[in-house]
This record gives structure tokens, sequence and C-alpha cells, in this order.
């Protein structure tokens, strides 16, 4: 009888005290802070440079993974009828950000345009001189002689120009012929010897697909500072107002990023889902081809590059005057939102 007074006491003594931990965690769980929620969603629209295919990874698989959703963001993705546009889109405010590229955006500024790089999508030039592996050229002086197509005028010669005179030659040494972004059609069918402005990434998958193997000239290693291919832009007038959605975005962006590099394969997958066009073997390779192109730290910005290449283009009468690095570019992430 003792024992079950006692086991009975016993009890009771633990059921106080269990009624006491859960009155304990009711108060803390009424004390505790309310669980995060995504920020409230923001619309950004984005122009592409040109039509979507494998540089703008980054963007695409941000989309498909929502990353972009999880930072409170909803992005429309735009793809441009004239591929000069999306920097006067920009400009003009009918777009948050655009697809645009370095060299072009000294110019951009220096004609007044009121835009900025906030972000990098490609970190290395991508521009070749592109040649067929079956032709005499084997040295950048072989073009001695040679017609070189081209797709736009002004910066694309202005390189070219550069890459001949580091070779010794000059451009009445060549004849340029401009083939309306038909480079490799215009190399397929040898209406020119070479092509300049071709993309490291495309352009040989491009050649091989046709069953043309290609060599290619690397820009940075014939005399051409190196800079950034591809690049975001945001209109200067409006950016201290669009700064923290902007900030987002670039998260976003190099959470993509670094999701590709570490899922290479499967982000392949998650891409060419995005729309069917995009599964063929060109755009396999270029993807593959990408992959180490893409900016790991897409907000950051490297000052002495973006200032050797004005100095670059200074030097040649392109632009007419330096700006401060700021007005070209800047992290928007650097002080946080």
């Amino acid at each position: 009888m003792k024992k079950m007074l006692d086991r009975l006491c016993w009890t009771a003594l633990i059921a106080v005290l269990l009624t006491g931990v859960a009155r304990a965690d009711e108060r803390a769980d009424k004390n505790a802070p309310a669980p995060l929620s995504s920020p409230p969603e923001a619309s950004l629209r984005l122009m592409l440079d040109w039509y979507v295919n494998p540089s703008h990874g980054p963007i695409i698989i941000a989309q498909q993974k929502g990353f972009f959703r999880d930072l409170g963001l909803k992005v429309t993705i735009d793809t441009p009828a004239d591929p000069t546009a999306p920097p006067k889109l920009v400009a003009a405010g009918r777009e948050d950000l655009a697809v645009s590229y370095q060299p072009q955006l000294h110019l951009q500024v220096d004609e007044g345009l009121p835009v900025k790089r906030v972000g990098t999508l490609i970190g290395t030039p991508l521009n070749v001189l592109m040649v067929r592996a079956d032709s005499d050229i084997h040295q950048f002086s072989d073009l001695k002689g040679k017609r070189v197509g081209y797709s736009v005028g002004g910066v694309e010669e202005v390189l070219l120009e550069a890459m001949l005179n580091h070779s010794g030659l000059a451009m009445s040494d060549i004849e340029p012929i401009n083939v309306n972004f038909a480079l490799t059609p215009a190399l397929l069918s040898r209406q020119v010897d070479a092509v300049t402005g071709a993309f490291r990434n495309f352009e040989p998958a491009q050649l091989a697909q046709e069953g043309v193997e290609g060599r290619a000239f690397f820009i940075e290693e014939q005399g051409v500072p190196i800079y950034d291919e591809l690049i975001f832009l945001a209109n200067t007038e409006t950016l201290d107002e669009k700064r923290p959605m902007v900030s987002r975005f670039m998260k976003a962006i190099e959470q993509a990023t670094m999701w590709i590099v570490n899922h290479p394969e499967q982000s392949w997958t998650l891409f060419k889902a995005y729309d069917s066009s995009l599964d063929n073997e060109v755009n396999h390779k270029a993807w593959e081809a990408s992959i180490a192109r893409f900016s790991l730290r897409p907000a950051a910005f490297d000052t002495a590059r973006y200032r050797d290449f004005e100095s670059f283009l200074l030097d040649r009468g392109v632009i007419k005057k330096r700006v401060p690095v700021d007005r070209l570019a800047e992290d928007v992430n650097a002080a946080g939102e």
C-alpha cells in the first residue's frame, strides 16, 4: 500500500513539473520573434542584350530556381528587337536594368547617357578574332591582305585596330567587311577570311556543328586590356531609389552563379527547360564553355579594370574625357540594403 501511495505521489509530482515546463514553453513562444518572411514583392524589368542564350545562365537559373522570388522580386525578362536599344531603354526609364558591355558603357557615359554598371554577368572578355583552322592564318600578322568581318562599328573597330597595331599592322592592311551579325555564316561561306566580335563560348561550337574547326585569337593576348564582357546597367538618376531592389537582384544572381558552378549538368537541364528552343548541342557546348566565365562576385567591381580601359579608349580618341570611376560603376551591395 505504501509503495502504491509513493508511486501515486511521484506521478503527481512529475505531472506538476511537466505542466510547469509546458506553461514556460507557452510563455517563451509568446515572447519569441515572428518567423522571418520574404521582403515585400517588388517588380523589376530586365532587358537582355540579345535573345536568351547560355551567356545569360545566372539570370535564367535565378528565375527558374525562385531566387528572385525568395528575395521579394518579380523579375520580367525582356529581349530586344534591336541589340543597341537596351541601354537607351534604361536611360529612358522604360527598363530597370539592362545587360550590356563594358566597352560600350564608356562610350555611352562619354555621350552623356545616364547609365552605370551595377553588376557583372561575364567577368572576362568573350570577344575573339576567329579564323578557320584550315586557313593559312596561323598568327595575327597573317591577316595582312585578308578580309575581316565585323558586326558592330565603333568599339569593335577600335579593338581590331589595337590588335593589328600590336602585330605591326594597320587597318589599311586588311579589308573590313560589315557582315551584319552573320559572323559564323560569313566564315563558313568564306565570304571573309576572319571575323572579329565572335564570342569564344559560342562561335567555335557553331563552326564545329557545321564540321569546321575554328582557330581563336584572344583579344587580351593581342594588346587589348582585360574588361568585363557582360554587365548590368542601371539609370543613374533613379538608382538611389531603386538601389535596395537592385541589391537584392545582384544577390540572387550571385546565388544562381554558385548553384551553376556546383551543379553544372543539373543547371544545364534547368536552363534548357526555360525554353524548348534552347535545347540543342551548340547551346550545350556553349553552356559548358560559359561556366568558367560567369562572375562569382557579380556586384563587386575592379576599379583599375575600368580605369585602364578608359585610358585605352582615351588614348585612341574614342572618348573625349575621363570621368570619376564611380560615374562608371559601383558595388550596390557594398553598404547593404
